[in-house]
């Protein structure tokens, strides 16, 4: 089981590394200028729904496992993970073929904006380890290691899913579409 966990651990570590880094290159990489071959517009929308829905599912998880309900709990933990890659897969589409939007307000609310969104940033790197480090301990039933883990990624991926939705919140009337 070492030999098989360290080569796993291993393929975690490197998609940890990788998944961030290539958001980022997607982020951060020039645009040419030409007019996107797919409308994206709708996708923002799309990714607060996605993590509305993958919070949901998570407070639901974390209610089933505290009342004993395990199968429920895998279901809805199942359904947060599965949430957060399409969330993945749709958001590395939209900044691969859409346009970057900046925040418009001002005052005291654009510190505000600016402390959840890095907040946001920062923990959704550090989110990804979590998950896939709960979630390989879940299924190769490692349960100790899966429980001592969960304290630490439930909460910042919940934070996660909900500050993205604030995001969104908050940046969407300055989508410029046209």
């Amino acid at each position: 089981m070492k030999n098989k966990d360290s080569r796993y651990l291993a393929l975690i570590a490197i998609l940890s590394v990788a998944i961030p880094v290539v958001v980022a290159y997607l982020f951060y990489m020039p645009k040419s200028g030409d007019p996107a071959p797919v409308d994206v517009s709708f996708l923002p929308t799309l990714h607060a729904i996605l993590n509305s829905c993958t919070a949901l599912a998570l407070v639901l998880g974390y209610y089933f496992i505290k009342t004993g309900r395990q199968v429920a709990h895998r279901g809805a933990m199942l359904s947060a993970f599965t949430l957060s890659a399409l969330f993945l897969i749709s958001y590395v589409t939209y900044h691969y073929f859409g346009k970057s939007t900046s925040y418009g307000g001002e005052g005291l609310i654009r510190y505000f904006y600016f402390f959840i969104l890095i907040t946001h940033i920062i923990l959704a790197a550090v989110i990804v380890p979590l998950v896939l480090l709960t979630v390989y301990f879940a299924i190769t039933g490692q349960f100790r290691r899966h429980t001592r883990i969960s304290r630490w990624t439930f909460p910042v991926w919940l934070y996660v899913a909900v500050s993205g939705v604030l995001v969104y919140l908050m940046i969407s009337p300055y989508y410029n579409f046209n």
